[in-house]
């Protein structure tokens, strides 16, 4: 079959995909029926299989057959202006979808076990606010010997996702008009909420290894602040891990003050060795919050929270009001995996993943403006002082690159012209030729 043929197979395919006809999750021919369907070679047929698979359409598993992707449409980046979506080529470095071989054996034999367990009827029902007893057990044991962090089940809440529990926090803790202290350069989620809230972001300069500590005891003596929202292991988007000395200023400074802190750990699984958690130093005073939805999957909305016990019935009441519990079929699936060992497990090798990917992007931009550190999933790129973030992302959008704009991630009214990129959506294999068109985009932009 001349090359032409396969590429035409493949491209009716490819229409027939992007239009629905073939919707998500639809089992397409073997490669043996493509073939006497269409009077090809076995293997053109695998031939245009590869090229759909390349394209991100198709997925193959072994024993099953091919299945076109699932791939919802996603907002690039957070800047709500932007309502482009990503197409089905795109390399998205907009977001961190971190994914390992085997992830989809891994649900089907977990829904397997499911299925056979005695208990199956009780998934069928509706779990109280922040889960199940022996589940919320599992977590917090978990959550004390992979994190350090002294948790009990009745502090201990089940959420979807740690957005979900970034809201629960500052809605059961927080009122409309009180202040918190962030990052100037923080988690676009958080600035979200805050804005749904009606809180009062008050931005502490950043400087290379954390958060400028003088000015955020000077903000506390000067207004009343409420809460101090702190990522101290793998901050995003910067990657900093707050030594032991400024994780014990920064708990001193909220105890002068009587602040809380809200603690945001989603990243913390990838960083093996760091210093106690603000919870472990000030469990009395801190919410934390985090999830294995990363080190899992992120269509697995799991998240958790530990909370001080004197913040314990407020966090289960807006539990109850808001979404009253988690499905228990997620439930179930992450509790096992978290006890038979697999969450462990996927973090070692997450952990593995991300320094490669790491080291490749160290490579690809040695010698321009890189924020990063070793284990993150993410790189912060200042772009030269003559260029535009906006102009530069619409440039790469142009080439089938979506990226995330510093302006998502800015607690002030100005934002430095730089890029947040993802490094765990792309596949390895693609990873370094995408990072070498964003340095050939921005090397040879038109001043």
């Amino acid at each position: 079959m001349q090359t032409s043929s396969v590429m035409a197979l493949a491209d009716t395919l490819a229409a027939d995909i992007r239009s629905g006809r073939l919707p998500p999750g639809a089992m397409l021919p073997t490669h043996r029926q493509l073939a006497a369907r269409h009077g090809v070679a076995l293997a053109s047929a695998s031939k245009v299989y590869a090229l759909l698979k390349a394209q991100g359409l198709v997925v193959g598993e072994t024993g099953r057959g091919t299945f076109v992707r699932d791939r919802p449409a996603q907002q690039r980046g957070w800047d709500s202006a932007d309502e482009a979506r990503l197409n089905a080529g795109t390399a998205d470095l907009s977001f961190n979808h971190p994914s390992l071989p085997g992830q989809a054996q891994l649900l089907r034999a977990m829904l397997r076990k499911l299925a056979s367990a005695g208990d199956l009827a009780a998934l069928m029902q509706q779990q109280p606010p922040g889960g199940r007893a022996h589940e919320r057990r599992i977590v917090a044991r978990f959550v004390q010997a992979a994190r350090g962090v002294p948790a009990t089940a009745d502090r201990t809440f089940l959420v979807n996702g740690a957005q979900q529990g970034l809201y629960i926090a500052a809605r059961a803790m927080l009122s409309p008009g009180d202040a918190v202290a962030v990052d100037a350069l923080t988690y676009p989620g958080f600035k979200m909420l805050a804005q749904a809230q009606d809180l009062a972001l008050r931005p502490v300069p950043c400087r290379p290894d954390g958060p400028d500590l003088d000015a955020l005891q000077a903000l506390c003596r000067t207004g009343r602040i409420r809460a101090i929202y702190a990522m101290p292991t793998l901050h995003n988007p910067l990657g900093w891990i707050l030594d032991a000395g400024q994780r014990d200023r920064l708990v001193e400074i909220a105890r002068r003050h009587d602040c809380l802190l809200i603690e945001d750990a989603a990243y913390a699984y990838l960083a093996a060795d760091a210093p106690p958690a603000l919870a472990a130093l000030a469990p009395e005073r801190t919410l934390y919050v985090s999830s294995v939805s990363k080190s899992l999957a992120t269509g697995l909305r799991f998240g958790y929270m530990v909370v001080p016990e004197d913040c314990a019935t407020a966090v289960k009441a807006h539990i109850r009001a808001s979404h009253w519990s988690l499905p228990s079929v997620v439930t179930a699936m992450a509790t096992r995996w978290i006890e038979d060992g697999t969450v462990a497990r996927l973090e070692a090798a997450h952990r593995r993943d991300a320094r490669r990917r790491q080291a490749v992007a160290r490579g690809v931009f040695a010698g321009m403006g890189l924020v990063a550190n070793p284990s993150a999933l993410f790189v912060w790129l200042t772009l030269p002082a003559e260029l535009r973030m906006d102009r530069i992302a619409a440039a790469l959008a142009a080439r089938n690159i979506a990226v995330s704009k510093a302006e998502a991630y800015a607690a002030t009214r100005h934002a430095p012209h730089a890029l947040r990129l993802g490094l765990s959506s792309v596949p390895f294999e693609q990873l370094k030729p995408v990072l070498a068109q964003v340095r050939e985009t921005i090397e040879r932009f038109p001043v």
